[in-house]
Formats: structure tokens, C-alpha cells, sequence
């Protein structure tokens, strides 16, 4: 079996939910699955498009077939793309800008579904929201709307900091756009914004070594597939060097991360299914509109604020969804 089919060995039938409705008798559709690296999030993600596609009846093995690519670095996702591309699946479920870009440059025709993308339209993958034309919809993160906000949670939530970092990614556009408006929000806020470069996993640890030696009060991580997939080293980074951080969903505060606003990643991956479902049903992506998150989330993790001598104002901790104790 190839690393990047590993998904199959993650639980089987054991992490299959029973189906909701049964499929058409002998109809056994293929779709594809390209993720970038994903580390310890990977099993959870997945397991949450799996309940998706149960919940439209979906048996793996039985009424589909998913061929899984899982790449070890975002260099392998145009090789992997084009896989999936010569297997002729019904319907590609890609995770992310660059596995979603990677199987857009091979396919005109092939149905791509999003299961999370920053900011589809600003980047160019989408005419817009209503209408994304093409053979692309799905999910999106509206990761940029969300930036201003971000910063202003954590300047309430720590008000003497000054100096910000935040890790982006040069290689994938809607960082830019994200960066751009979070410039903006820390210009307004009187707050010094510091980016930092991240391409791959092995970047983080000398980027926490960079914002350490630059004395940075605390850390933005944007909600991006580099950063959302590889969420374990993150909380490890920022807790060993006690650095302050919100990060762009809450399960890197379940995992021990300081705060989070946004929405839920689980979430989005498990209503891709509604997409996939749709696609294999007949519906041209083109005609499907790309959802946005309609709830965001404030969680803080007080346990984490205590380790690191904080003190969250008891007027933030009013306002979140969830608390943590």
C-alpha cells in the first residue's frame, strides 16, 4: 500500500458511519481525494467528509470508490493530481489553494470540489460566489473578511501588545489578500504587523526562532491549509516559546491553543459531500454555488491563558461561543 493511500488503514469499516439511504443497486461511482500535508489532522478531516457522505447514503466499497492522494509535501500535488486525473473519477474533493490549483491546471472538465479554500474569488479559481462558472465549487473560508476582526480579538484580549507576527505562505495567493487587509486592521489599531514566511512544515520551527529574536508580542495564524493541516506542530511551537497566538479555527484551541475565531474546518469538509452528492447526481459545479461559513466561533482556552500569566478580560470571555477551563 503507498503512503499517500494510508486512509484506507485508518479505521476501515470501523470509521465508516451506517449508511442513511441506500444508492442505486450496482452503481458504484469513483471519485478522487488530494490533500496536502496534514499530519495529525488528517484522520479527523477525513472522517468528517466520511460522516458526509454517509449522510446521503454513500457506502465506501460499496455505492463509491475514493481514490485518496495524500501528499507528503505540496510538491508532490501535481503528480497526485494527475493520478486522479488518468483514473477518470467522476469528481475530484481537493483540500486547500495549492491541491486545489494543482488539479485545476489539468482539468477543464473534471468536477472539482473545494472542501475549504481561502478566498476563491480574489484568487482567481472563481468568477464569484453565485455563480463560479467552470468545473469548480465547493467551500469557502472567506479567510480575508475575517483578518480585521482577528486582530482586533486579540488587541482586546491583550491590550499593550504592539508588535504582531503572522506566518504566510509567498505561494499561495490568498495569503496576500489576507495579508494585505490585516495590514490595513493593524495600521487602524496602532499595532506593528511583522509576516513571517512559511512554504512547508519544516518552516515553522526556525519562523517561531525569527519572531522570537524580533521580540514579537504575540502571533496571527491564518486560516490556511499549510497552517489549518499542520495545526499539531503550531500549538507545540507556540507553547514552548510562550507566545501568545489566535489562530483561524477552533480546534487549535481544543488542542491547547490560546484563542480561535472562525469557523469550523470539520464542518466544511463534511458538507463537501453535499457537492459530491449533487455532482454524481448530474449538477454541473458551474450552477452550484460556493458556500461561506455562516457562524463564526470565539474560543479561548483559559487553561493555555493561565500558562502563559494571562489574564483574559472577563468582558472577551462574556462574547465566546466557548471557554475552556
Amino acid at each position: 500500500m503507498k503512503r499517500r493511500e494510508f486512509i484506507g488503514a485508518l479505521g476501515g469499516a470501523a470509521l465508516w458511519p451506517v449508511a442513511a439511504r441506500a444508492q442505486s443497486a450496482g452503481t458504484l461511482h469513483r471519485i478522487g481525494y488530494l490533500s496536502g500535508p496534514a499530519g495529525s489532522a488528517q484522520a479527523r478531516l477525513v472522517q468528517a467528509f466520511r460522516d458526509g457522505l454517509g449522510d446521503f447514503g454513500y457506502v465506501e466499497g460499496k455505492s463509491i470508490a475514493i481514490k485518496w492522494r495524500l501528499a507528503r509535501r505540496n510538491e508532490e500535488l501535481p503528480s497526485l493530481a494527475n493520478e486522479l486525473i488518468q483514473l477518470k473519477v467522476e469528481a475530484v474533493v481537493a483540500t486547500g489553494g495549492p491541491a486545489i490549483r494543482a488539479v485545476k491546471q489539468l482539468t477543464d472538465s473534471i468536477p472539482i470540489v473545494m472542501a475549504f479554500s481561502g478566498d476563491p474569488v480574489g484568487t482567481g479559481l472563481i468568477a464569484s460566489l453565485g455563480r463560479p462558472g467552470g468545473n469548480l465549487t465547493g467551500l469557502s473560508l472567506m479567510s480575508p473578511d475575517l483578518s480585521g476582526k482577528r486582530l482586533e480579538i486579540l488587541k482586546e484580549a491583550l491590550p499593550r501588545i504592539r508588535r504582531v507576527a503572522t506566518l504566510w505562505n509567498p505561494d499561495d495567493p490568498v495569503y496576500a489578500l489576507e495579508l494585505q487587509r490585516t495590514e490595513a486592521a493593524a495600521r487602524a489599531l496602532d499595532i506593528s504587523l511583522h509576516p513571517v514566511e512559511v512554504r512547508t512544515r519544516d518552516d515553522f520551527e526556525p519562523a517561531f526562532a525569527a519572531m522570537i529574536e524580533s521580540r514579537v508580542d504575540a502571533l496571527i495564524v491564518f486560516a490556511h491549509g499549510l497552517t489549518i493541516l499542520n495545526r499539531d506542530i503550531l500549538i507545540e511551537l507556540a507553547s514552548r516559546h510562550r507566545l501568545p497566538t489566535l489562530y483561524g479555527t477552533r480546534e487549535n484551541v481544543t488542542t491547547g491553543g490560546l484563542m480561535a475565531y472562525g469557523p469550523s474546518v470539520p464542518v466544511l469538509y463534511r458538507r463537501a459531500a453535499f457537492y459530491v452528492d449533487k455532482i454524481l447526481k448530474g449538477a454541473k459545479p458551474a450552477d452550484l454555488p460556493v458556500e461561506q461559513p455562516t457562524k463564526f466561533e470565539l474560543v479561548i482556552n483559559l487553561a493555555t491563558a493561565r500558562a502563559l500569566g494571562l489574564d483574559i478580560p472577563p468582558t472577551l470571555l462574556a462574547r465566546a461561543d466557548e471557554v475552556i477551563e
